[in-house]
């Protein structure tokens, strides 16, 4: 499924004229304003699944966020837009071709790293809440309770309670089990097959991030799956050689002035890799 078919960004001329006319003179960064043009990107024209291939500083981070802002998909985390930031969205146009649903939304490194550390925040809460609950088992089952009032009627129930139940279940009882911690690469997994669903157009920006090669290519299927059967189509930046792989994906090198479309294994990322281990290959027998 194809949602958004192309993407225009202002080009060098364009953003001189843009310049020229203004009357702000006083910042310091002109961000997103120059990033992109520098490589002659104009236009994206997207697939079922587009990949932006590029080192740090190359734009496709900056790309993704323009995008998602000029669709107006959800994001889950704030995203800290510079004083020209506006501008520059009303100055790109965009081609849809179906209608983007609710569901779409970018996925940043920030939502990732957000969700893990608020189960972690939510497990602490709970094992504080636990010893607690211990100090509170003890303190009834061997007090010398006796009901003088209704106001004293929940006391009571935790006496009783606690009598007829050893610790560990009456602390089961009155808490909830911890939300399981997975390692960082499963939270960060989980995270991405919570989040995307049917029918939908999302942004993954570097989700690599935190992610074993293992898991990287366990995302690499649930995506190309989700794009071939359910109705997704997948915008990505990243450099990462399991998800550059992905098939049928329409790969744009940012590090390339002009921006062009290369195969996976044209990338010079790839490469590393590949010569890396051609050098060791005997290593590995």
């Amino acid at each position: 499924m194809i949602y958004l078919k192309s993407f225009t960004f202002p080009n060098a001329d364009i953003e001189f004229n843009f310049f020229m006319n203004i009357q702000r003179t006083c910042y310091d960064s002109y961000y997103p304003f120059k990033i992109l043009s520098k490589h002659d990107l104009d236009r994206l024209d997207f697939d079922t699944v587009t990949i932006l291939y590029g080192g740090n500083g190359s734009g496709k981070s900056t790309a993704l966020n323009v995008i998602a802002e000029k669709t107006g998909i959800y994001r889950d985390s704030i995203y800290n837009k510079s004083n020209f930031f506006s501008d520059y969205v009303n100055m790109c146009g965009m081609n849809v071709e179906e209608d983007i649903s609710d569901n779409s939304r970018i996925i940043t490194s920030d939502d990732v790293f957000d969700y893990m550390l608020n189960i972690r925040n939510l497990n602490e809460g709970i094992d504080l809440k636990r010893e607690k609950l211990f100090d509170e088992y003890l303190d009834a089952k061997y007090s010398q309770f006796q009901m003088k009032s209704l106001a004293d009627y929940e006391r009571l129930k935790k006496v009783n309670n606690s009598r007829r139940k050893t610790q560990s279940r009456y602390v089961r009882g009155e808490l909830m089990d911890n939300v399981r911690e997975y390692s960082n690469g499963e939270s960060a997994f989980l995270y991405f097959t919570e989040k995307i669903g049917e029918n939908g157009l999302y942004l993954l920006d570097e989700p690599e991030n935190s992610l074993s090669p293992k898991r990287q290519m366990e995302l690499l299927s649930f995506i190309e799956d989700s794009a071939r059967f359910f109705g997704c189509q997948f915008i990505i930046s990243t450099h990462s050689p399991f998800l550059l792989s992905m098939r049928g994906a329409r790969i744009y090198n940012l590090d390339e002035n002009p921006v062009t479309i290369q195969r996976w294994t044209e990338l010079e990322n790839v490469r590393d890799y590949y010569d890396f281990f051609k050098t060791h290959e005997k290593e590995f027998q």
